[in-house]
């Protein structure tokens, strides 16, 4: 059985090697959860360490509290011109670089930012891959909240199932999870996902979604790294 250090092993693996794509002098995408934390973390290390210079847009509020923590000024699409360089994370990953992205909520700024950069690239742990979008996972919803049951309806008419997502104990306020926007987060799940591009393009027509956490094909590198024996390989 994977153990929690050989999954943390390769996340920083994966982590470290894409901050070392950043060149001195870029803006780079800083997007949100474990994996993409021991990119921001390595970003910091290279600033203080090694004097190269790095602005970030963070992809939520948690991503810009790290970055700022570990020394990266912060900026906002409002204040550049060119993101060079995306790091984000991703919960599905099939073998066309489709995405499943949004455990954390925060796939509406990750999908703006993500898709403003030259280059986007993906870090995970091979836990991630699968061989098609759905299987391990919903897809993220992010509904504005008066149209929370109007989407619920919608969802049931395209034979899928949702799930109102609730914070956990202990993390936040009680009750439905919020994002960054102030929106409230449907895990729609599908039997089968077989055309992910159409299938975002379909939820994203449903009015009340602001955004959905399917990335088909936005993605140039993936960065995988082997929870079993520690290599890296790239897709």
């Amino acid at each position: 059985m994977t153990s929690a250090e050989t999954i943390n092993a390769a996340k920083r693996a994966v982590g470290i090697q894409a901050a070392h794509m950043a060149q001195s002098g870029w803006v780079l995408g800083l997007g949100t959860g474990s994996t993409t934390a021991y990119a921001i973390q390595e970003l910091g290390r290279m600033i203080r360490e090694e004097g190269m210079v790095f602005e970030g847009i963070p992809t939520s509020h948690s991503a810009e509290l790290l970055a700022r923590s570990n020394g990266i000024p912060i900026r906002t699409l409002h204040d550049v011109d060119q993101i060079q360089l995306a790091i984000d994370g991703a919960d599905e990953i099939d073998g066309n670089k489709n995405l499943i992205k949004g455990s954390g909520g925060a796939h509406t700024r990750e999908k703006i930012i993500d898709s403003f950069a030259d280059q986007f690239v993906v870090v995970v742990d091979d836990s991630k891959l699968v061989d098609r979008l759905g299987q391990t996972m919903g897809v993220p919803l992010e509904v504005v909240p008066l149209a929370v049951p109007a989407v619920i309806k919608r969802i049931e008419s395209m034979s899928g199932k949702t799930e109102m997502r609730i914070s956990s104990f202990g993390v936040g306020h009680n009750g439905p999870a919020v994002t960054d926007q102030g929106n409230f987060v449907l895990d729609a799940s599908f039997e089968r996902i077989d055309d992910p591009k159409a299938m975002e393009r379909e939820l994203n027509l449903i009015p009340g979604v602001l955004e959905n956490g399917i990335f088909p094909q936005i993605a140039d590198l993936i960065i995988i790294g082997s929870t079993t024996d520690g290599s890296i390989s790239t897709q």
